[in-house]
């Protein structure tokens, strides 16, 4: 299976689950918000959606500061 993440192509051997997408490549949950093929997907559907082929994945972490 074949994705672009953050504007990367990358390939994942079998289907996976957004959530898992995320603790896999992010340091922390806690501040990501996840936008797959152009709309932004709730943090309590990470579970549900399923990633395919061909998606377009991006993750953005915020940060604070001043």
């Amino acid at each position: 299976m074949n994705v672009t993440l953050n504007g990367q192509q990358k390939k994942f051997n079998s289907a996976t689950s957004l959530n898992n997408l995320i603790t896999e490549t992010c340091k922390g949950k806690n501040h990501v918000i996840a936008e797959v093929n152009g709309s932004i997907i709730k943090r309590q559907e990470w579970d549900k959606r399923t990633i395919s082929d061909g998606d377009t994945i991006e993750l953005v972490n915020i940060v604070g500061g001043g």
